[in-house]
């Protein structure tokens, strides 16, 4: 019976994640042809594409922060509902935008939504399975999860981009009905018997150990959103850069992008069970992340073929994603697990905020690649720092509370 638990739980949060990146490309997908249609000038549409895309990952950060606290503080399950209910009703909206302000906006609540989906997930998957077994876990919801990258090209392709919108929406609704036989976990109801702060976020920043733990936890997925974010959103502005006889296509680029992330996050799954540490298998990654995007900028001349090729070895290498969150969640205790699951990867997207403030300042000091390799140069050796000042999660026991601690000096 526990087994049939945790294999529909397992299935919620893969089907759950599935829509949730459906939702979070989409729009990476369709940017030209809406710009198109509502308006927006050829010159404009990359600088426009920044825009939409940071209100986005604003909302992911804020909603980072929002669901996690609820998570702790009235059950994982409780987010599960609202979270996908907003992000729903938000891309049906987005459906009906004329001017690249309203587009803006309703990415901006789309992503509030969006935010509570992966760590709500991941964290009631780890408190829910063996502990020696829940890298399997998170492996499967990133594996099927990020297919729905490949769903949102397919409807791309087949629908205009409003009537993506709307299908994003309703698949979100249906999934609904499917939670409802979803119950918390033991760990999370063992917690609120217990007289202590649960998702209480100041207490992240009043110890020292915590607010490193947390802090490193964040850096090691660092150069993740900007290779999807920038050097695969921003397929046809590289393409003209590196000289290639034909436009690249972004939607393109994000379906075998993520599908190398989708392969990824099983490889590096599975790294992590043979080798026992999840630490080695993000380290590969990290290097795999520098050696493929080296190989993207240095490809003059590259054609169509040649960009989805590398976008899917590029995917590969940040198909480290759900053993990031996984070691996330295994830092910290139950009380406080949410919180730190679920802003975790959407810190690492908000961050591709102020990593493309950046890019666009050292772009117009050099010129576009030049800033590319500067970037992923910078992103992943700060990853790299963070992992190596993280202790080994591998088979730990999350059955813990974190405590109050004096503040930091």
């Amino acid at each position: 019976m526990k087994n049939r638990n945790v294999l529909f739980i397992i299935l919620v949060a893969s089907l759950g994640y599935f829509v949730d990146i459906y939702d979070l490309v989409i729009f990476s997908i369709v940017r030209i042809q809406s710009f198109h249609d509502i308006g927006i000038a050829s010159d404009a549409m990359r600088i426009g594409g920044e825009y939409v895309l940071n209100m986005q990952m604003g909302g992911l950060l804020l909603g980072g922060i929002i669901w996690g606290v609820i998570g702790d503080k009235f059950g994982r399950v409780k987010v599960l509902f609202g979270s996908i209910l907003l992000y729903s009703a938000a891309n049906i909206a987005n459906a009906f935008v004329a001017d690249l302000h309203s587009y803006a906006m309703i990415r901006f609540i789309a992503g509030l939504g969006l935010a509570g989906e992966l760590g709500a997930g991941v964290t009631l998957v780890n408190e829910s399975m063996d502990k020696n077994k829940r890298g399997y876990g998170t492996m499967l919801i990133a594996a099927i999860g990020v297919l729905g990258a490949l769903a949102a090209f397919s409807v791309a392709e087949s629908f205009a981009w409003r009537k993506a919108y709307i299908v994003g929406g309703v698949m979100g609704l249906l999934l609904l009905f499917l939670r409802m036989g979803i119950f918390e976990s033991h760990l999370y109801k063992d917690s609120q018997t217990k007289n202590i702060a649960k998702g209480k976020l100041s207490m992240l920043f009043t110890s020292r150990d915590r607010f490193l733990r947390y802090l490193y936890s964040l850096l090691i997925g660092l150069p993740i959103w900007f290779v999807v974010g920038i050097f695969v959103t921003q397929a046809p502005e590289f393409g003209a850069a590196l000289h290639a006889p034909e436009t690249l296509s972004a939607g393109k680029g994000i379906l075998f992008c993520y599908l190398g992330i989708s392969l990824g996050d099983i490889f590096a799954g599975l790294l992590a069970q043979v080798t026992k540490s999840r630490k080695l298998a993000v380290f590969i990654f990290q290097i795999g992340i520098l050696a493929s995007s080296f190989f993207y900028l240095n490809s003059t001349g590259i054609t169509t073929t040649q960009f989805n090729h590398l976008a899917f070895f590029m995917g590969l290498g940040v198909g480290y994603w759900a053993t990031f969150v996984t070691i996330a969640s295994e830092q910290f205790g139950t009380n406080l697990r949410s919180t730190v699951t679920t802003t975790a990867p959407n810190f690492v997207r908000g961050a591709l905020i102020p990593s493309t403030i950046i890019f666009e300042y050292v772009v117009s000091k050099t010129d576009l690649i030049t800033a590319g390799y500067i970037m992923i140069s910078v992103l992943t050796v700060i990853a790299v720092f963070a992992l190596s000042r993280l202790k080994e999660s591998f088979n730990k026991d999350l059955n813990y509370l974190e405590e109050e601690a004096v503040p930091l000096s």
